[in-house]
């Protein structure tokens, strides 16, 4: 939704509202937002997808090659890890456009780095932007939260495991 110039002096891209609409709409950021089992359904292709790429670099980097338990530790410790990463760069960039969303003010640049500008948002868009902002994304980040708690977990788990065995 676009906010005309004698309302908003900040840029189109710059509009948080925008800033969420193109997060929404792009392919790695999308599929978080998607309903809790096409959420899990994505999840575990991922998980299948990144199991059976690795499988053979882990089983050459592995000295016991005998041993395929092991190997498939390696390799679902290495994916959880890789999970680690994606789901600190979903929650990264969702709670940049959360913080926008809610903030009363707005750190704009027009056409570089030296020369930003604050711009106070009226009521409406402060009404608005809060709204969209703790009611349709904070779920999100909350489900992204804690999948990366458990992936977190789940990691230093397995790299006990790992160690002890």
């Amino acid at each position: 939704m676009f906010i005309s110039k004698d309302i908003c002096p900040v840029p189109f891209d710059q509009q948080p509202l925008n800033e969420f609409t193109s997060l929404k709409k792009s392919c790695f950021f999308s599929w978080s937002l998607s309903s809790i089992t096409k959420y899990f359904n994505t999840l575990f292709i991922i998980f299948l997808c990144l199991f059976f790429g690795l499988y053979p670099f882990i089983y050459i980097i592995c000295l016991n090659k005998n041993n395929i338990l092991q190997i498939c530790k390696y390799d679902i410790c290495t994916i959880n890890f890789i999970f680690i990463i994606i789901f600190t760069r979903l929650y990264l960039g969702w709670s940049y456009i959360v913080k926008r969303l809610v903030s009363s003010t707005i750190f704009y640049e027009e056409s570089g780095w030296y020369d930003g500008q604050i711009w106070i948002k009226n009521i409406e868009s402060i009404t608005q932007d809060r709204l969209i902002g703790l009611y349709e994304v904070m779920p999100f980040i909350n489900r992204i939260k804690y999948s990366l708690f458990i992936s977190t977990i789940c990691f230093l788990s397995e790299l006990v495991i790992i160690y002890l065995i």
